[in-house]
Order: C-alpha cells, then structure tokens, then sequence
C-alpha cells in the first residue's frame, strides 16, 4: 500500500468575484514561464494554490506575487533577499516603504532628460562624419544607444555629455581621444561614486540597513535621506573639481608661459625656480631669433654667462701660475 500523499499548504483562496486562472493562464498574465512559477512555489516565493481536483487553481494574489517579484528581480534583488521580503510581508510588515526605497534609489539622479538625435545629425554635429569605429566606441561608452530597428537613429542618454565631446571635437581633440579619456574619468568618477557611498553607509545608512528587511518607518525615513544626500555628491564634486581647476589650470599656463627649452613642458628640477624675464627684453629676443627660438635662445645666452664668470674666475689663478713658472 502507497503511502498517503501530504496535503499540500492551503493557500490564499481567490475572492468569489475574483480572477482565477490555470498555471499557463497565470503564465500568460505574468510573464512568466510555468517552469518559472512552480519553481517560485519550490521555493516558498509563490503561495500555494487552491487545488480542485487534478488542476491547481490560482488568483489574483498570485499574480500580484508573481509581479512584485520580477519588479525585485529587475532591481537588482536576489531571490534569497526576495523571499526574505516577502516572508516580512506575509508576516504583516508591509512592503511599501521598501518598495519606495528602492524606488528613490532607482530614480534619475539628475533633472537632465534624454534626447533623441539622427545620424545625419550626428555628422553635422562632428564636422562630417565622424566614422563607425567612433560611433562603436560611442556606443560602446553608453553615449549613445542605438534604437532597434533605426540604423539611423540613436538615443542619447545625456545631451550634455555629447555636446561636451562636439565642443572638444571642435577644438581640435581626436573622436577616438575623447573616448579615451572619457573612459579614463569614468574610472575616477566611479571610484568617487564608491568612496561616497560607503561613507554615508557606514555613518547614515547602516541603522535603517543592517538588519533585513527594514520596517516600512525606516524605509521611508531612509528614503528621504536619500532625496535629501542626493544632490551632496555632485555638489562635492562639482566645488572640489572647480577648485582643482583652478590651481592646475593656473599652473600649467604660468609653465607654459616661462621661458624654457623649446617645447619643454617638464617640471623645475628640485632647488631650482623660474626666474620671471622683463617683458621688454623677451620682446628684443623675439624680434632678434623669432618667437619659436626665443626660450633656446635665452637658455644658450644663460649658459653662456655662466661659463664666462666661471673663467673669469679661474684666470688670477691661472696669471698667478704662469708668474711663478
């Protein structure tokens, strides 16, 4: 004699006038495969259906289950975390302020709106035609998006961002430059974003996060940090990047200005300072070698001088010896 099969877990059973459906009905509704909803169910994410004779019957708890998980899913939210979540809910703490979390989280974190822009504009906008290997790389960077279906459209996630490159294009800066050094700050800017995060984890966000699932209070105070932090980190980096700006962009212009070696643009050597020449005898140089011989010229002069006093220097020495012989 056969065992007796468990009864399985009795599960939500559907209002009268609600909607009922069979596992592929559910499917269908959700977006799920049948594969994924029994698998879902292994694993006690998905409520027990009604069972009426041979066919399992579900309803619209079910399918609101079924859509809060691939929401999660879609955030970033294991499954294991998912369950936890809702085990939380289904023991009556509610998921709303999570949800709402997640949600600011989620948001744009800057008012600029995405634009739209053609090839055709595309070329205009760099000089002609700007090649496939930089449209590639551009894609490749997340500075464009192509639309499917439209080889001649693209979407542009920040307008800003391409007209920065069309302006240092402009200016005389290689397309395939640019990428390069717009990969080289993203990794800057990315470490930044890390650093940040991480500290306001550790000193703001660990009493709201460190125990799983917040309540639905501490989610929504959490979420209101995080409206109120948002604009920090741009704010941070925008004072301190002006700030850098400044001082290195004032530097490089006085080195570039300093005479020195034709075409050098190294660092003084250590116990050494640039000695700032009258505007008046760089000018007489000028007019006697040309502007692009000036700094060689005034450098060869220098040594001159130099080797001159050291001789003037050694000769009562040398007038001294040949008295003597």
């Amino acid at each position: 004699m056969s065992a007796p099969r468990s009864r399985p877990r009795p599960g939500p059973r559907p209002p009268a006038d609600g909607a009922e459906y069979r596992i592929e009905d559910l499917a269908h509704r959700s977006g799920a495969t049948v594969r994924t909803i029994r698998a879902y169910q292994d694993r006690g994410l998905l409520p027990t259906p009604e069972r009426r004779g041979r066919a399992n019957v579900y309803g619209e708890a079910h399918l609101a289950r079924l859509r809060q998980i691939a929401d999660l899913l879609e955030r970033g939210y294991t499954l294991a975390s998912i369950k936890e979540l809702l085990e939380a809910w289904d023991a009556g703490r509610g998921l709303g302020g999570v949800l709402g979390l997640v949600a600011e989280v989620d948001g744009p974190w800057t008012d600029e709106e995405a634009g739209r822009i053609t090839r055709e504009e595309l070329d205009a906008a760099f000089g002609g035609t700007p090649g496939e290997e930089a449209v590639r790389e551009a894609v490749e960077l997340g500075v464009l998006e192509r639309v499917p279906g439209r080889d001649d459209e693209f979407v542009v996630p920040s307008p800003q961002e391409l007209a920065v490159a069309a302006e240092l294009y402009a200016a005389g800066v290689p397309l395939l430059s640019i990428a390069g050094h717009l990969r080289e700050v993203r990794g800057q800017v990315e470490h930044i974003a890390t650093r940040f995060l991480e500290f306001t984890m550790e000193h703001v966000f660990t009493r709201y996060l460190g125990h799983q699932p917040p309540t639905d209070d501490e989610a929504e105070e959490a979420a209101e940090l995080v409206r109120r932090l948002r604009p920090l980190a741009q704010q941070t980096v925008d004072a301190e990047l002006a700030r850098a700006m400044r001082t290195f962009a004032t530097r490089h212009l006085r080195q570039s200005l300093s005479p020195g070696p034709a075409g050098s643009t190294a660092q003084e050597p250590s116990g050494t300072r640039a000695v700032p020449l009258p505007d008046r005898t760089i000018r007489a140089v000028q007019a006697l070698v040309g502007p692009e011989d000036t700094p060689a010229f005034i450098t060869a002069a220098t040594e001159r001088e130099v080797q001159a006093r050291r001789l003037d220097a050694l000769a009562p020495t040398t007038r001294k010896s040949s008295h003597i012989g």
